[in-house]
């Protein structure tokens, strides 16, 4: 099994930045990607970012290209979210998610998950 524990959340104003962090354990030799989603009131949980554990693919949704961006730490088995340019529609928990197989998450649901953090966009 493979735990993931998601922090950075937090309350900031429209235009601000915000990095998420997500630090993996238990079995992470498995794994083969790391990314974010995201799920805001009354709406279906969305994919955000994904990349591939070698760092050679990585993949946005349209809207965050250009403000967001999904990086790895190797070492520590992290991977973060640096968001930028924040919108109050980007108000949402912040899941991350981790897979053994594949690592475009746009089409198919990660295998592990973490619980969330709450990122709060205010106008």
């Amino acid at each position: 099994q493979v735990q993931l524990v998601e922090s950075g959340g937090g309350l900031v104003q429209a235009g601000d930045s915000l990095r998420l962090s997500c630090a993996a354990s238990g079995r992470t030799f498995s794994l083969y990607s790391m990314g974010w989603f995201r799920q805001a009131p009354g709406k279906e949980r969305a994919f955000v970012a994904s990349i591939h554990w070698s760092g050679s693919g990585t993949y946005y949704a349209d809207s965050v290209k250009g403000r967001f961006t999904i990086s790895r730490e190797k070492d520590k088995i992290t991977v973060y979210l640096q968001m930028n340019s924040l919108k109050p529609e980007d108000t949402a928990v912040y899941y991350c998610a981790a897979d053994r197989l594949r690592s475009d998450y746009r089409q198919v649901s990660p295998e592990y998950w973490g619980q969330g953090t709450q990122v709060t966009v205010s106008s």
